[in-house]
């Protein structure tokens, strides 16, 4: 019986395996170097398929601009209405007639309905309005009624999750994460890269497409490897070892980060008197090479010359 019938083995990218044992024994090593943190990663079996998952650490190495969604998919960010303008076709209250959705602030209530507190009783009403829709504008809707506290201002933020505690807001919906920067996703090593792409976008409500972007492992040394759509990410920063004083996984654009091998990468970063150096022994190294060829190749010529003319020299025979 071959090997890999005694063996389990768990794809980590196209035509590539590695064996369940090995495996087991990079991620023991990983979780060794996290223990007692949540980058820790657990291992299960599911239908004869060995899993891995938990938290991946991104690093965010962005050259232009990303573009954050206006609102969440399932939670509303509600900005405050405008009493003086046409916000996008929406008449707000400025012309009273047409907004039948939602009952004017000077609304007559009844004697059982009022309480001492009933103008605070208002405020559930203004947290209806119809959400404003997009637009191109930059300028601001002005704000009516009492101004929103810090704690309501907290609220709000904490309908998404932040980039570093970046935000959305109407003047910054387009910026450029800081280099270097971290965050992180929780995946498995059945998930792509692509499928990984598409889910840290979403996480943070990125509207760029996941097709703009590139996963790379970016070495100490220089070496850039981008991971191919065929890869397993979590696979291969367990195969790079934990340590990511030695290498890290990067979010770059694909249009702007060539990959660099291990070979060019060892020159790096010397200074550049030291890579002319270099160049300088590389050339006197070839001129040595090409005289030694030269004077191999000139004796064997003149050994034929010789021989040439010996057999000219000597009579025929018949």
């Amino acid at each position: 019986m071959d090997y890999c019938s005694q063996t389990t083995l768990v794809p980590c990218g196209q035509d590539k395996y590695i064996s369940k044992n090995e495996l087991l024994v990079h991620l023991k090593t990983y979780n060794l170097y996290y223990e007692g943190q949540n980058l820790q990663l657990r291992h299960r079996e599911e239908e004869d398929e060995f899993i891995v998952e938990g938290l991946l650490n991104i690093f965010w190495g962005l050259r232009r601009p990303i573009r954050l969604q206006m609102q969440d998919d399932n939670e509303r960010i509600r900005p405050p209405p405008s009493s003086s303008s046409w916000h996008s076709g929406c008449n707000l209250g400025a012309h009273g007639s047409l907004m039948k959705p939602v009952a004017i602030p000077d609304i007559q209530i009844t004697d059982t309905d009022a309480t001492p507190g009933g103008s605070r009783d208002l405020k559930p009403l203004q947290e209806d309005t119809p959400q404003l829709m997009r637009t191109h504008s930059d300028v601001g809707v002005r704000r009516r009624g009492n101004v929103r506290t810090p704690s309501d201002q907290r609220r709000i933020k904490r309908h998404r999750f932040s980039i570093n505690g970046h935000f959305y807001n109407h003047k910054t919906s387009v910026f450029t994460p800081a280099y270097g920067s971290i965050t992180n996703v929780r995946i498995n090593s059945t998930m792509t890269t692509p499928q990984v792409l598409k889910l840290l976008l979403n996480k943070f409500k990125i509207e760029n497409s996941a097709e703009e972007f590139a996963l790379y492992i970016v070495h100490t040394s220089g070496e850039k490897q981008k991971l191919k759509v065929t890869d397993y990410p979590l696979i291969a920063r367990i195969l790079q070892g934990p340590c990511e004083q030695v290498s890290k996984v990067f979010l770059m654009e694909k249009d702007q980060v060539e990959e660099v091998t291990y070979d060019v990468a060892q020159y790096i970063k010397f200074e550049m008197p030291v890579l002319k150096s270099f160049i300088q022994k590389l050339k006197e190294e070839e001129d040595r090479e090409v005289k030694k060829l030269m004077r191999k190749y000139t004796v064997l010529r003149l050994m034929i010359q010789q021989r040439l003319e010996e057999i000219a020299e000597s009579p025929a025979t018949i």
